[in-house]
């Protein structure tokens, strides 16, 4: 039989993910202790983010960047209970962080007072 004669995978995709292994989860700290930091995709979902490798963690996001050791079950079982179902490993672009700002928000308002009537 030639790869023609075949009949077409109707399932191309593989039905189970496989796992990443232990992953460098960039961590927060809070006042229970770290907390797992979660990002925004570019169309603005929310995902869990894990690196291969240390390396890869801090290229993307710094040396200042803390960071666990978790499993992709781990880290997912982690995330679902926040609605995060995305996992997204070794991304390779970050936005830059927040500078952080001088200004006082909201800003002071000067508040008129009507002139008192006499009377």
């Amino acid at each position: 039989m030639s790869p023609l004669d075949r009949p077409e995978d109707p399932d191309p995709e593989p039905s189970e993910r496989i796992p990443a292994g232990l992953l460098y989860v960039p961590v927060r700290s809070g006042p229970a202790g770290c907390t797992a930091r979660f990002f925004r995709t570019p169309l603005g979902g929310r995902t869990a983010v894990g690196f291969t490798s240390a390396a890869k963690l801090t290229a993307t996001l710094g040396t200042e960047q803390a960071c666990i050791r978790l499993s992709e079950p781990a880290l997912r079982a982690l995330a679902a209970p926040l609605g995060v179902s995305a996992l997204t490993v070794d991304p390779q672009l970050s936005a830059p962080a927040a500078a952080p700002s001088t200004d006082l928000w909201p800003h002071p308002v000067a508040i008129a007072h009507p002139t008192p009537l006499i009377g």
